[in-house]
């Protein structure tokens, strides 16, 4: 029975909600006289629309305010009507055009979002390509290498026979020079011996004579 009675009720309540009156707001819609001076007998300038910017350049004990219009009139309003931040409207336009410029700038950050994706995209595929010429170029390297080595040791090795050629060589020179010199050396002693044994030789020649003479002499004595 409980639940039948709550069911009940609910459908009454649409019922008279789908019967209601035309809802409607107040306008919030006024405007004010700018006059000469403070009161109703002084001549009106120029009528305000709400929400009208108004510098305040001075205000009475009167109720009586002096401002400047945005286009330069000076004239005297009620200060009542006044009020120290813009109306409702223009709050609800200004927050509306923050809106619109900050889904603005959401579209646009979104836009950029997806470019910087695209972009990321596009790099990585980049980098999967050259990392594929890269493990390509490292296998080909690697082939050259090995192909390559056996060249490479003789060349090595070419050029230590080479070097090893250049040492032997100057040992050679060295050790014809040592001989020159050695020959050089023998044929002097060889020739300083002959020259000794040629001088001893003119020495006994002149002396033995001598010697003989003197024998044969002493004896015929």
């Amino acid at each position: 029975m409980t639940r039948v009675l709550l069911s009940l009720l609910l459908l009454l309540g649409a019922l008279s909600v789908g019967h209601a009156a035309d809802v409607r707001y107040v306008s919030d819609q006024l405007i004010i006289t700018l006059r000469t001076g403070q009161g109703n007998q002084y001549q009106i300038v120029k009528t305000l629309p709400t929400g009208t910017r108004l510098e305040v350049l001075q205000q009475t004990d009167g109720g009586y305010s002096q401002v400047r219009a945005p286009d330069g009139t000076v004239g005297w309003v009620r200060t009542q009507y006044l009020m120290d931040h813009p109306t409702a409207d223009q709050q609800l336009a200004a927050a509306q055009a923050r809106l619109n410029k900050l889904q603005d700038e959401n579209g646009q950050l979104k836009q950029s979002l997806q470019q910087a994706r695209q972009a990321r995209d596009e790099l990585d595929a980049k980098v999967k390509t050259l990392s594929t010429q890269n493990d390509s170029q490292a296998k080909q390297l690697d082939h050259l290498k090995q192909v390559s080595a056996a060249p490479l040791k003789l060349d090595r090795e070419n050029k230590d026979l080479k070097e090893r050629n250049i040492a032997l060589q100057r040992n050679l020179q060295v050790t014809k020079q040592e001989n020159r010199s050695l020959k050089d050396r023998a044929e002097r002693e060889w020739f300083m011996a002959g020259a000794g044994v040629l001088l001893a030789g003119i020495l006994l020649g002149l002396i033995i004579p001598k010697i003989r003479w003197r024998r044969k002499g002493g004896w015929d004595f």
